[in-house]
């Protein structure tokens, strides 16, 4: 073969792929980092749910739809770009660049829209004293699954398509598209699908920072009930401010790189640009259980409980186990007894053995035990003292 053809060859076949070969490893390591952190944690959070009673509650299970749907994420979501990215593109069918395009901005779209759930949970629940129970909640998760299959699924009908993104390693929306047919959808997904929950999110906590602060500020409302009262609603409400706070830190550069190579000029946005903010949210799977344990108390107690679960299960196994038998008998090495100037003492007996000390001791003053059975032939009604060495 001529050397010259195997050069462009060679050439050519480096400028299909986007990055330099040491970049697509470290994009491999960091998608499959994300995708391990959020299998674990989501699954640390569904089993402490599951498992103790005490976390079942309305809030804690919009929580847990959370972490379901981050959970789905890095099974279905992730496997597929972690795998181009190993092998240094897009290798999949159009059916499998569909489905993960799908799969991914469903999951997305219902975590955003279980934040606005919650945001509205805590207002209601601090500015208007109402509590939410458990049909409340399933009918909260069942319209938000509901509302983003919708929007999830026009462009499976032709309003809009998934298609690969710019940096060739996933798929999405076709932003990029200037048809007006498919500017729209861009238009009113973003709408509906950022801004809105976004503003909810925004309105509820602004009304209950502002409460919060207004109780504080009555003198009359000082009671100590109230105080907790106050104080623990507060943490909530900060608790879920992170929440939502990091998940828009995540988010907000994807959306404004959307923005960008939906309507303004393509090559504004380059494989770089783009690969940075799309992983960027993708990590919003892992970080929701941390918070979740460092600032629930209820989390934190519970998953203590489940970690030392095998531990305590292991000391209470050892403190039931019997006596070790004893392959000889066990020989008295001290031994008082009679009478000590003309009053009556007990008699006591102190034998060793590999693994106690056994008081024998008898007397009127004490409970009488019947211990025939310890080998010395006799009836003898005494009181057995055993102390187990530490």
């Amino acid at each position: 073969m001529n050397p010259a053809n195997e050069t462009r060859a060679h050439r050519s076949a480096e400028q299909q792929y986007m990055f330099a070969v040491g970049t697509y490893k470290l994009l491999a390591f960091t998608i499959g980092t994300i995708g391990l952190f959020g299998f674990c944690n989501n699954v640390m959070v569904i089993v402490l749910f599951c498992k103790f009673k005490k976390l079942r509650t309305p809030t804690n299970l919009l929580l847990v739809n959370i972490s379901v749907s981050d959970f789905l994420v890095s099974v279905i979501g992730i496997n597929f770009t972690f795998v181009s990215c190993v092998k240094g593109g897009w290798i999949w069918s159009q059916a499998t660049c569909v489905w993960d395009g799908f799969s991914n901005s469903l999951f997305g779209i219902v975590s955003i829209m279980t934040l606005a759930a919650l945001a509205y949970e805590r207002y209601i629940r601090v500015v208007h004293a109402q509590v939410v129970d458990f049909p409340w909640a399933w009918r909260a998760i069942g319209h938000i699954w509901l509302y983003s299959l919708a929007w999830t699924g026009a462009p499976l009908l032709g309003w809009n398509r998934y298609t690969l993104e710019i940096h060739q390693l996933g798929c999405s929306l076709d932003w990029a598209s200037k048809d007006p047919n498919d500017a729209s959808f861009i238009l009113f997904f973003l709408l509906a699908c950022f801004f809105v929950p976004v503003g909810v999110m925004i309105y509820c906590y602004g009304n209950i920072l502002y409460t919060v602060q207004m109780l504080r500020s009555i003198q009359d409302l000082q009671t100590v009930q109230i105080i907790k009262i106050l104080r623990y609603e507060k943490k909530v409400a900060i608790m879920f401010f992170l929440m939502i706070s990091c998940f828009l830190v995540c988010w907000t550069p994807y959306a404004i790189v959307s923005m960008l190579e939906a309507f303004g000029r393509k090559s504004m946005v380059s494989p770089t640009v783009a690969i940075i903010p799309s992983f960027f949210a993708k990590s919003s799977t892992a970080y929701n259980p941390l918070i979740y344990v460092f600032m629930s108390r209820k989390f934190r107690r519970c998953l203590l409980q489940l970690l030392c679960s095998r531990l305590s299960w292991l000391q209470r196994n050892l403190k039931e186990r019997p006596l070790a038998p004893v392959e000889r008998p066990i020989r008295p090495i001290v031994m008082s007894g009679g009478s000590c100037h003309g009053r009556n003492r007990p008699k006591k007996r102190v034998t060793f053995s590999s693994s106690s000390i056994v008081f024998i001791i008898t007397g009127d003053d004490f409970r009488q035990l019947d211990v025939s059975s310890m080998g010395s032939g006799e009836s003898t009604q005494v009181n057995v003292i055993q102390v187990r060495p530490l």
